[in-house]
């Protein structure tokens, strides 16, 4: 064991504790899989990353270094907030990207590419699976969300690592007065994420979209800002013509927090994910 540079990152937020926080090891050059799985429990995040080399697979599709994802239950092949908290973690530790204006980030499922633009990242939306939802499975949901059938306007399973049943509900009202039974959820053995599109302000600043995202599988009843389910979600609705080409996304109100989520499609059909992050804790970690 050694100290290690180490940093906890609020992401999708610009103001400690309204984002969604992060645990980062900086480096983890020597670290076993069980160093790391036992260091994600302790941590006790949805998420905590550890930076490493890029591989020479990596190296050579233009990666910047390789990070791995833990969850306090075991490893993701990708995520959303970590791989922008990881980056700006990285950043902030004097790293410069081999490609000005772009970050390449090496995951298990593949290189990411991530943009800066001032103060804010943008990750490039990974490609998606998605299918139509069991007929049997969304009125067990339903039930245990407390939604009416008639306020589930669409249903779609969402694959871009994570797995999720998103629903498209009527209102942000329905969304944001939700309660569900996470015990009911977690015996269903599925992640859920809810949304609803209202109109985008001429305002950018004010959301359009709201989101929430119910994790009760992975150990985590609710999740703060969630990139990848606002990844897949907005895939989705804008390939069906349920949401603009660009919103902001809100979430996390629910949980006391302010978290904001930049969505925008490129000219090429390319979804980009974007957002702002804090640092809020840095120094060493014994590992």
């Amino acid at each position: 064991m050694r100290p290690r540079p180490f940093q906890q990152i609020d992401v999708f937020s610009d103001r400690p504790g309204d984002g969604n926080p992060l645990a980062v090891v900086l480096d983890a050059h020597g670290l076993a899989d069980a160093d790391m799985r036992r260091f994600a429990a302790w941590a006790n995040l949805s998420e905590t990353t550890f930076l490493l080399p890029p591989t020479e697979a990596g190296l050579a599709g233009g990666a910047d270094y390789r990070v791995r994802i833990f969850t306090p239950g075991g490893e993701l092949p990708f995520a959303g907030h970590p791989t922008l908290g990881t980056c700006h973690a990285w950043l902030q530790s004097g790293r410069l990207p081999r490609v000005d204006g772009t970050v390449v980030q090496e995951s298990a499922l593949g290189l990411v590419r991530i943009r800066l633009s001032g103060e804010r990242m943008a990750f490039a939306a990974p490609p998606l699976r998605r299918w139509a939802a069991s007929p049997a499975l969304v009125p067990l949901v339903a039930s245990a969300l407390g939604v009416r059938p008639q306020q589930i306007r669409a249903a779609q399973m969402l694959d871009n690592g994570p797995v999720w049943l998103a629903l498209l509900l009527d209102s942000a009202e329905t969304v944001l007065g939700l309660t569900p039974d996470h015990a009911r959820l977690k015996d269903l053995g599925q992640d859920v994420g809810v949304v609803h599109v209202g109109p985008q302000a001429a305002d950018t600043a004010q959301p359009g979209v709201v989101v929430r995202a119910f994790a009760a599988p992975m150990g985590n009843p609710e999740d703060p800002v969630t990139g990848s389910l606002n990844a897949s979600i907005a895939q989705w609705l804008i390939a069906e013509g349920l949401a603009p080409t660009s919103y902001l996304v809100a979430q996390g109100e629910c949980l006391g927090r302010a978290g904001r989520v930049h969505i925008a499609q490129d000219a090429d059909g390319q979804v980009w994910v974007g957002g702002r992050a804090v640092t809020c804790i840095e120094g060493t970690a014994l590992l």
